[in-house]
C-alpha cells in the first residue's frame, strides 16, 4: 500500500508539473488575456501613436497585446490573414483600424468564436460589423477645416485640389472627411456615398461666398510621397490652385513640398489629424489649419473595452443613437477666423493626439 501510495504521489507530481509547463508554454502572454491590435500600416505617426497608447493600456490591464498591420492603407489581404491568426491564437478581442470592408467577413467570423470586435478610427460599413467603433466624427472634422478655409478666402475665388486617401475603394473615413470639407465650404457633395460626385464648379456659400472649381482630385494613400506626387500632378493641371484639402497631415506635408518646389506661396493647405509633430507646419503656416483627433484616446478605450468584456462577458456598444463612439475633434490654427472656434498650436500641443478632456 505504501508503494502504491508513493506511486500515486509521483503521478500527481508529474501531472502538476506538466500542467505548469503547459501554462508557461501557453503561447505568448501565458495565461493573460490576449488581444490583437491590427493597424492600417506601421509608417504613419498616427498609427505609431495609437500602438504606443494601446501597449501602455494593455500593460496597465495586465493583458498580452499582439500587434500587426497591413503594408499600406488599402492592404486588406494582410489584415484578413491577421484576423485569422488572431482567431487561431484564441484572443479575447480584436482591435482593428480596417483598410476596407473586405475585412468584414473575417471580423464576422471572429464574432462566431466569441471574440469581441473593436474598430478604431475608420468605421466599417455596415457599422454592425464591429461591436463598437471609437472614432472621430470625420464629417465634423472635415467641416471644421472647410468652414475655416471658406471664411479665410473672404469671398475670393477658389481653385481647389482634393487630396483623398484611396482611389480604388470606398472608405468611410475618406468619404466623411472629403464631404465634410465640401459641406464646410458650402459646396454640395453630389453622391453621398462616394467621393467625386460634387459639381466641378459653381458657387461656395461658406464665409462671404464666392466662385470655385475643383481643379484636381487624386488619391494619396495617406502618405507624404503620395501627397507630393498628387500635388505635382494637380499643379500641372492648374497652376492657379490656391486651396488644398488633404485627407491627413502626411499627405498635406507632401503637398507643401510640391508647392514649395513649384514656388507657390499663396496657397492654403488644410488637413485632418492634429498630430503633435505636424504642429510646427501649422505654426509656420505651411498647413493653415488642421482638425485634431485623438488616436491615443481611441486606443485606450479599445483596450479597456476588451478588458471589460473579458471580465464580464458584456460586449461594448456604440453611443445611443449613433453608429460609433465619438472621441471628439477640435480645430488647430494660429490664424483664427471669425465664427470658427479654434485652438492655437500652443494650446493644441498640450492635448494633441491624447484626449479632449
Amino acid at each position: 500500500m505504501r508503494r502504491r501510495g508513493r506511486r500515486l504521489v509521483a503521478v500527481l507530481l508529474v501531472l502538476v508539473s506538466s500542467a505548469a509547463m503547459l501554462s508557461a508554454c501557453d503561447g505568448p502572454g501565458g495565461s493573460r488575456v490576449k488581444v490583437a491590435l491590427i493597424l492600417k500600416e506601421f509608417t504613419n505617426p498616427y498609427w505609431i501613436s495609437m500602438e504606443d497608447a494601446a501597449k501602455a493600456e494593455a500593460a496597465k490591464n495586465d493583458m498580452y497585446l499582439q500587434v500587426s498591420a497591413g503594408m499600406t492603407d488599402d492592404d486588406t489581404y494582410s489584415q484578413i490573414q491577421e484576423v485569422d491568426e488572431a482567431i487561431a491564437e484564441g484572443v479575447k478581442g480584436i482591435i482593428i483600424t480596417p483598410n476596407g470592408d473586405a475585412v468584414n467577413r473575417a471580423l464576422d467570423q471572429a464574432k462566431t468564436y466569441g471574440i469581441t470586435v473593436v474598430v478604431l478610427d475608420t468605421a466599417p460599413m455596415p457599422a454592425s460589423t464591429a461591436d463598437v467603433t471609437y472614432a472621430t466624427n470625420n464629417e465634423e472634422a472635415g467641416g471644421l477645416i472647410g468652414k475655416w478655409l471658406a471664411t479665410k478666402l473672404d469671398g475670393k475665388s477658389a481653385d481647389i485640389a482634393l487630396l483623398d486617401d484611396l482611389g480604388d475603394q470606398v472608405l468611410s473615413v475618406d468619404v466623411d472627411r472629403d464631404h465634410g470639407f465640401l459641406k464646410g465650404m458650402g459646396i454640395p457633395v453630389g453622391n453621398p456615398n462616394m467621393n467625386g460626385g460634387e459639381p466641378k464648379s459653381g458657387k461656395y456659400t461658406g464665409g462671404k461666398g464666392g466662385s470655385y472649381k475643383i481643379s484636381c482630385q487624386l488619391p494619396t494613400e495617406g502618405a507624404e510621397t503620395g501627397g507630393q506626387s498628387a500635388m505635382e500632378t494637380c499643379l500641372s493641371k492648374d497652376s492657379n490652385i490656391n486651396a488644398v484639402y488633404a485627407i491627413n497631415e502626411p499627405s498635406a506635408e507632401g503637398a507643401t513640398k510640391a508647392l514649395k518646389a513649384a514656388g507657390k506661396k499663396n496657397v492654403t493647405v488644410v488637413a485632418v489629424d492634429g498630430g503633435c509633430a505636424a504642429l510646427p507646419f501649422v505654426r509656420s503656416g505651411a498647413i493653415g489649419a488642421t482638425a485634431g483627433q485623438y488616436p491615443d484616446k481611441m486606443a485606450r478605450l479599445g483596450v479597456d473595452a476588451v478588458a471589460k468584456f473579458a471580465r464580464t462577458g458584456r460586449r461594448p456598444k456604440n453611443q445611443a443613437g449613433q453608429d460609433f463612439y465619438n472621441t471628439g475633434t477640435k480645430l488647430y490654427t494660429d490664424d483664427p477666423q471669425h465664427g470658427v472656434a479654434s485652438l492655437t498650436t500652443s494650446k493644441a500641443s498640450k492635448i494633441c493626439w491624447g484626449s479632449t478632456s
